[in-house]
This record gives structure tokens, sequence and C-alpha cells, in this order.
């Protein structure tokens, strides 16, 4: 990758236009042909580092329910329990993490199902010493941008600003799920990518647009944009920052954090007895010690003596829920088969 191709993957992750030819609105910004913007495009998806152009839909505004898992494995069955875990179409995230508990997966489940029974569901998986459930109590953050022009480092500090959304209550009806089904799926790089879709729901492309504007003023949709594999960029020190905050500092501590440009989510999760903190923030680094130093900078900035860093020593699953394609789950016919 030269420095055009970081600089197009910058713009691309956050802002994508949405009219009839986007890559022409690109290549003006850019200087540059379509064409070529296209080409270069289509060889950062073969290289493995431009995963995916979509809309990115928000879990819970969708009716969804969803908790990130920690599991304690023994470590000789992990590879076996990840790979289980990883068979469930909720499951879109799987690492596993250098700590006592070794495996941390997100799970998410349509309207009407029940998490915690599709959680228990893993229970007859051997080698599973220890499940903690750790739902979202408070969402801070989310969005990931992975700086990727070296010299354009932030200033570590918290300076962004939150994007407001109105807070409508949203209950999708069968239009909205078609739309968000087909807005899911990976856009085609091609000259007007957005014709397809606009076909195959039967509406005009301005109606398409406008849809998905609306989408994204009420926070159903957080943007359209390019998703990117961390690891193939370089940003290999994915690390889970972990704060145990008092009580009363919560809110304040996770708006703070939520506001640095390093830190891609925040959230409150419950605690328990062996596991005290509360205020999670995700960061990508490119080393351990750039992730310490980050952290070390963070801290000095929100006064919060105790956290931990997991870094993701190996990841086993990374992909998107597909929304409303769910089949039922079950491991059953793998375990008489093992």
């Amino acid at each position: 990758m030269d420095e055009s191709d970081k600089e197009l993957l910058n713009e691309i992750q956050w802002t994508f236009p949405l009219v009839t030819r986007p890559f022409d609105a690109i290549a003006k910004k850019f200087n540059t042909t379509p064409e070529d913007i296209k080409s270069r495009l289509k060889e950062l998806k073969e290289i493995g580092v431009l995963r995916q152009l979509s809309a990115i839909f928000d879990t819970r505004k969708l009716g969804y329910t969803s908790s990130l898992v920690a599991m304690e494995i023994e470590s000789d069955k992990l590879d076996y329990v990840a790979s289980q875990i990883n068979r469930h179409p909720g499951v879109s995230h799987n690492y596993e993490r250098d700590h006592e508990f070794n495996l941390w997966f997100t799970l998410a489940v349509p309207p009407g199902a029940d998490l915690k029974a599709e959680l228990e569901k893993f229970n007859v998986l051997k080698g599973i010493k220890k499940v903690r459930m750790l739902p979202t109590l408070q969402l801070f953050k989310i969005g990931v941008k992975l700086d990727m022009v070296d010299d354009k480092k932030h200033e570590i500090a918290p300076s962004e600003e939150k994007k407001e959304v109105k807070n409508v209550e949203f209950n999708p009806t069968e239009e909205d799920k078609d739309f968000i089904r087909e807005l899911q799926k990976d856009m085609d790089i091609i000259d007007e990518p957005f014709v397809l879709a606009a076909k195959n729901l039967g509406i005009t492309e301005n109606e398409l647009f406008e849809k998905m504007k609306h989408y994204e003023n009420i926070g159903v949709m957080r943007r359209f944009a390019a998703i990117l594999r961390h690891r193939q960029v370089g940003f290999t020190a994915n690390g889970m920052i972990v704060w145990k905050v008092p009580e009363d500092r919560i809110k304040q501590v996770g708006e703070t954090l939520g506001s640095f440009p390093q830190v891609s989510h925040c959230y409150e999760r419950p605690t328990y007895a062996d596991w005290p903190y509360n205020v999670f923030s995700m960061i990508h680094c490119k080393t351990h010690d750039e992730a310490y130093e980050v952290a070390k900078t963070i801290q000095d900035q929100i006064n919060v003596d105790e956290y931990n860093i997991l870094f993701s020593s190996r990841e086993f699953k990374k992909t998107r829920v597909e929304y409303f394609v769910e089949n039922s789950f079950s491991l059953e016919e793998t375990l008489s088969a093992s």
C-alpha cells in the first residue's frame, strides 16, 4: 500500500458518498479518475485489507439482544470450543485473550429470542470452566476508524464530539427487514453500485438514499463505510483496556474515554467477584508498547488507578452479524459426530 491507498482508506472508513456514482465523487476529492479509485479498491480487497463496503447497522436499534461473553476454557480444549462457538450465526467476534478468561466472543440474537438460553446451548461443550455474561449497561462509543496515515497521528486527548442521533423507537417492518438484508451485503465496486439494491427493493435510487439518510438520522444505520481487516493493515496490538471505575464516576469516565480518537468502543459492563472491571475501551495499535503508552496517557487524564489491558492473541472469528437471516442453531449434530 502506498500513501494514496492509505489516504483513500482513511476517507472511506468514515464517509462514503451516497450518490449514484460514488467512485466519481471520491475520485474528484482525490483529484484522480474513478477508474483509478475502483482499481485501487479492488486491489485492496484482493490482498485482504478491505473486508467490506456496506451499511453498518446498530444491533440494539434493530431489536437484537447481544452480550460480550468471557469464558475460561481448559487450554487443550480451547481450539475445539472456539470452533464450535464460531458455528453460531449470532457470534460475530471471537478471540483468544491473554488472561485467565481466555475466550471472549460477542453473541447477538434476534427479536424474540432468549440470549441466556442461546448461550446455555454451549454448556454441552467439554472444557468450559467458567462463563461470564458481560452485556452493555451503558454505551459510550462504538465505531472503528483505523488511522492509516502515520504522520497524521492524533494527539492522545479527549477531542472527539459524540455524533448526535434522534432517540426514536424503531420497530422494523417486513419492508425495513428487506432493506436491511439488502444494504448489509458487500457492495460491488462498479460505477453505479446502488442500482441493483434499489432494483431488488423495487424503489428508485433516490428513495434508497433518502431511506439510508433517515436510518442514519435515527441511529438505525451507524454509517455506510469501509470495514478493514485490522491485522492485515498492521494493527496487530488490539487491546481491550478494562477499568475499575468508582460507581459515581462511571458516566463521566465513560464519556471522556469515548471522546479519545484512539478509543473505538467504550461500554459500561457488569462486574463479578472474579471480574472487578466495569468500563471497557478498545484501542488498536501497531505494537504492544504503543498500546501500553496510549493506555498510560489515557489513565493520566481520567484518573483511574486500576486497569488492565487484554490483548487478542488469536482471532477465531471476525465477521458482521447478518441481520434477519438467522437459522436456528444447535450443537447436537456436531457433538454426536465428534
